[in-house]
């Protein structure tokens, strides 16, 4: 992977981690925390979504949307698991 596409790839991850914890409030996990949300949501989201249909697009702005709602899936399954 080049250092570029590294770079962008923390960013998306860390402003869809950012907006997770904005959404689902109360589990936020700091700044490298939400980066690795954001990350982990993007392949969530790479595979539920298009299973259900779902496309954003294939810009900046779409691979935010889709790695947030990941990012939400994954904080929500979080906050179950913490609850049981």
């Amino acid at each position: 992977m080049a250092s570029q596409a590294l770079i962008v790839t923390l960013v998306i991850g860390a402003i869809a981690g950012w907006l997770a914890g904005q959404i689902v409030k109360g589990y936020g996990f700091g700044l490298i925390g939400n980066i690795v949300v954001g990350i982990v949501g993007a392949f969530i989201a790479g595979l539920i979504l298009p299973y259900a249909g779902l496309s954003f697009g294939g810009g900046i702005v779409g691979a935010i949307i889709a790695a947030t709602l990941g990012a939400v899936i994954l904080l929500l399954l979080i906050r179950v698991i913490k609850r049981a």
